[in-house]
């Protein structure tokens, strides 16, 4: 495979990032992004960094727009992205009405490939340079996955689903056979490149007893691979699998005395727990998978953050596109503030920023590689266009000049007047069009196109 690599370069633009164990972003209004070799060399405001740079280093200046760190999806489902906004039904029934027809299409093996070319590109285009994900049933549609995200050397998480009970046959694996192909595909993806695998058990609801012993066993054989699944996202799901396990404490131990519950388990929803389950899931050192927009499209109630906050449980946010109506990293900001709201738990822009980026990456254990712009990490960022729309420009205006006499034009002063305020309106004005540019490991893989496409006619 060819590399991807591009010579020193640099960028110049304003910058925001956050470093680990740091509250606050740091932040560059007028800042310098050195790349080499697909990571970040150096990064500092540019009169101090620029003088220091070899003379032959060229410098791209973009001063209208805003560098950040690409964007991390912690939870989201390639092979649902066709049933995106499908109307009327809570999970059960939504899974049965739109999503498990979807995903049987994943045995047609062109099929998989064109979709996982198109998914992929669509990530890139909404900013995300990172994500966990699952691929269908079928051993086709994982491979389909990688090979897509492969292509783009870009950093990605998957896994084929496991599933061999209570849905209809056309998805269903045997637990023997879903095992054996989890682990062929193991050999051949994780690891390789900026790949990783993911044992991905559905959830209980879906999995024989004999199906997660089997996933649990694979952990065990692959101990530097993630466990993705689903804990805790609807009432209904929620009774049956206490039907389905009536000799386990309760969902979380379902996966527990499996294997399936450690520090290298992302868990997404986890909106009913018990208190139980919050102490043990955190006492696992497991992370949760926030997806707000896709909890709020299903009716099936609002996470409680700052509890996990305080536990100290690692929380990234998902997009669970297709259930979320939208790959957006803003449009996951903006619903995981609305969630707060409806708790009473104003989230601050600073938190809703980091968990779309870092949090994201701590949350999948990659926060050594991706999620900040700190010196030799990965170069995975976008450009953030601050005038995407009228709308959007007019805000930022206000933010960098409460007489709204602020000239549009005036470099980077929208940026330095007030951060907080700048990346909340970010969040909740945020859509595709913000993204003027995306790299991953220092490579331009997305750039907005201009003039936009015309829509096909009805």
């Amino acid at each position: 495979m060819p590399s991807f690599r591009p010579p020193l370069w640099a960028l110049r633009a304003a910058i925001v990032s956050f470093w680990r164990d740091e509250a606050a972003p740091r932040f560059w209004p007028d800042g310098i992004l050195l790349i080499d070799n697909g990571h970040v060399a150096a990064i500092g405001d540019h009169s101090e960094l620029a003088p220091k740079l070899p003379a032959e280093v060229r410098v791209e200046h973009f001063p209208d727009l805003l560098i950040a760190p690409g964007f991390v999806d912690a939870h989201v489902h390639f092979p649902q992205i066709d049933r995106i906004g499908a109307h009327g039904a809570q999970l059960l029934d939504w899974l049965e009405r739109y999503i498990y027809p979807a995903e049987a299409r994943l045995s047609d093996g062109d099929f998989a490939k064109d979709l996982a070319k198109f998914f992929v590109a669509e990530l890139l285009r909404h900013g995300i340079t990172t994500a966990l994900v699952f691929a269908a049933s079928q051993k086709q549609s994982a491979d389909s996955l990688f090979a897509a995200a492969r292509a783009k050397d870009m950093r990605l998480i998957g896994g084929q689903v496991l599933m061999d009970r209570g849905a209809p046959d056309e998805v269903l694996v045997p637990a023997e056979i879903a095992a054996e192909q989890s682990s062929a595909l193991i050999r051949k993806w994780h690891g390789k490149g900026r790949l990783g695998y993911a044992i991905t058990p559905r959830f209980a609801v879906t999995s024989s007893d004999r199906q997660l012993e089997l996933a649990g066993k694979l952990h065990s054989r692959f101990p530097d691979t993630l466990v993705h699944t689903h804990l805790s996202e609807n009432p209904r799901e929620v009774a049956l699998v206490r039907e389905l396990f009536p000799d386990h404490r309760d969902y979380f131990d379902v996966y527990a005395r499996h294997g399936l519950a450690g520090p290298r388990s992302v868990f997404a929803h986890c909106v009913h727990l018990s208190d139980g389950e919050w102490r043990d899931l955190a006492k696992a050192g497991s992370a949760i998978a926030f997806c707000p927009g896709s909890n709020l499209f299903l009716g099936s109630g609002l996470f409680d953050h700052s509890r996990a906050r305080r536990m100290g449980i690692r929380v990234g946010l998902g997009s669970d596109v297709g259930a979320g109506d939208s790959l957006s990293p803003f449009a996951a900001q903006k619903d995981a503030y609305r969630v707060g709201q409806m708790r009473g738990d104003n989230l601050h822009p600073f938190d809703a920023f980091r968990m779309a980026t870092l949090g994201g990456a701590e949350a999948l254990g990659l926060d050594h590689l991706i999620g900040g712009l700190e010196p030799g990490k990965e170069a995975d960022f976008v450009l953030i266009d601050r005038a995407a729309t009228p709308l959007l420009a007019r805000r930022l205006r206000s933010v960098a000049d409460k007489s709204w006499s602020a000239d549009l034009a005036d470099t980077f002063k929208s940026w330095s007047a007030d951060l907080a305020d700048t990346l909340f309106a970010l969040s909740i004005l945020g859509e595709d069009r913000m993204i003027a540019r995306t790299y991953v490991a220092g490579r331009l893989v997305h750039r907005r196109a201009s003039p936009r496409r015309r829509l096909p006619p009805l």
